[in-house]
């Protein structure tokens, strides 16, 4: 693939930063420049604000459904580009080739069901106590909206905030993940092919601390929509305060992985690896910390470590690749210094727990599929978002001792429970304190629910009817239509 700069998207020009500043990406497997982004500053994040400002009155305007068949063209658009975007991602993320293709069908996916959204816009006429009174309860879109990215799923985020804030009658000014900006900026030629107004979406790429800073404090934004870590969530949440901006936070996770002794060892062994080690663990519900009774905990750890054993570290763009590279060296770092910590408390590591060997790997950024055990709950590794291909485990000896230890901790984003008895899934789904439970299944979302997390894991959520109020505030109207009516007489 050959290197590209890829300009920004303000008011339908593509542009290059003014400070002539670049980001420069790389290719997580090796290392390699794969492109540039501009590092736009702080008064071009407000040009592209003052952009969708001045597009956003005649956008909403529009009747939801004409909005919505330029958000289904657009998907349209990418399906036809599919594989190409899904190569851009694995060059630029590290994800294997087959997962980029599935987070591009996911972006489709998330435009689709937003345009077909467009038709469940409603209001409501509420009774009044008044004579010849009735309330309305209309839902207005916010106007000009944020969406900041996470690295993880570049393309698939940026689609799952347009496509619901585009169609009810938002603008948004969207800001790409510094590590993984190219996708994004690209997809911006497809919001242009299909003729969306100059200024609906603008799409500039900077760093945190001055783009991000600038599109969440200027009070032109109304609703910032971020997807990231709790601590980024938490500094934006003090930005927005300024301006009482509203706010949806997509934020970390630390997803519990309760076994009980009646589960199919396994069925449930072949989830906990998928769902531990998938996109080399950076999924906000990926399997972290596993809870496993003790009657099965021998077998179940025996088969679960053959098992990340077996996967095959390498190549992301090769199919027989299992595990793919950390999208940079901060994370790896990351990572070694917690499996450090881990070890000085008393862990073991029972397999991967550093960069794995050979020539392949004397570039890039990679970290081996990892097993720890003879952990408790109070270390770090079984409190602190991993965001890697990590997985600790205890055993546990009831239900009630899971559910405590996996309470105890100041995330709750997702979890799961296996077992086939009724009454403990209920149990579960009473008391344990996340967003999102998948019970006998493995994670992943699906677009008609609901993605939310507890806690410090967020405020608000996407997909589905839910996710698409999050885009809508609610306007009120009493209308007494007895003065209407006498008055035209």
């Amino acid at each position: 693939m050959s290197i590209v700069t890829h300009k920004m998207f303000i008011n339908g020009e593509w542009l290059e930063s003014a400070t002539g500043n670049t980001i420069e990406v790389v290719n997580p497997s090796n290392e390699q420049l794969v492109g540039y982004a501009p590092q736009a500053s702080r008064e071009e994040a407000a040009n592209a604000l003052r952009s969708s400002e001045a597009a956003q009155k005649d956008w909403a305007k529009l009747p939801a459904q004409k909005r919505a068949e330029l958000v289904a063209a657009l998907a349209d658009e990418l399906e036809a580009d599919a594989e190409r975007y899904a190569e851009m991602i694995t060059q630029e993320q590290g994800k294997l080739l087959s997962d980029a293709r599935g987070e591009v069908a996911g972006s489709v996916g998330f435009l689709r069901y937003a345009a077909e959204s467009a038709r469940r816009i409603e209001g409501e006429i509420v009774t009044s106590e008044n004579q010849d009174e009735q309330i309305w309860i209309q839902r207005v879109p916010f106007g000009v909206t944020v969406g900041l990215l996470a690295w993880n799923y570049p393309l698939a985020l940026a689609a799952r905030k347009l496509g619901n804030a585009l169609v009810t009658g938002n603008t948004m000014v969207v800001m790409p993940p510094a590590d993984t900006p190219l996708t994004v900026l690209e997809f911006s030629k497809l919001i242009a092919k299909v003729g969306f107004p100059k200024g609906v979406v603008n799409i500039v790429s900077g760093l945190g601390g001055e783009v991000g800073d600038e599109l969440v404090r200027n009070p032109i934004t109304k609703l910032v929509t971020l997807t990231g870590s709790s601590e980024v969530g938490s500094i934006l949440y003090r930005s927005a305060s300024e301006n009482i901006t509203a706010l949806n936070l997509e934020l970390g996770g630390k997803a519990p992985f309760i076994v009980l002794d009646d589960a199919n060892i396994d069925e449930v062994v072949e989830i906990a690896v998928n769902s531990g080690f998938g996109n080399c663990g950076q999924i906000c519900t990926s399997n972290e910390r596993m809870y496993i009774h003790k009657a099965i905990y021998a077998e179940f750890m025996d088969k679960f470590i053959a098992k990340v054993k077996q996967l095959k570290i390498g190549d992301p763009m090769l199919a027989s690749t299992n595990v793919g590279p950390k999208v940079n060296a901060r994370e790896v770092e990351k990572l070694v210094e917690m499996i450090s910590k881990a070890k000085a408390e008393g862990a073991t590591i029972a397999c991967g727990g550093g960069k794995p060997s050979g020539e392949e790997f004397a570039n890039g950024y990679w970290f081996e599929p990892t097993v720890v055990t003879d952990v408790n709950n109070q270390m770090d590794i079984m409190k602190q978002e991993v965001f890697g291909p990590v997985v600790a485990a205890m055993p546990i000896d009831s239900l009630e001792q899971a559910l405590q230890y996996a309470n105890d901790i100041d995330l709750g984003l997702s979890g799961y429970v296996y077992t086939n008895d009724m009454r403990k899934i209920m149990q579960v789904v009473n008391e344990l304190e996340v967003g999102e439970i998948y019970v006998n299944r493995p994670n992943g979302e699906l677009l008609n629910g609901f993605h939310t997390g507890f806690k410090r894991s967020g405020i608000g959520g996407e997909d589905g009817k839910y996710g698409l109020e999050g885009y809508l505030q609610k306007k009120t109207i009493y209308l007494n239509y007895l003065v209407i009516f006498l008055t035209s007489f």
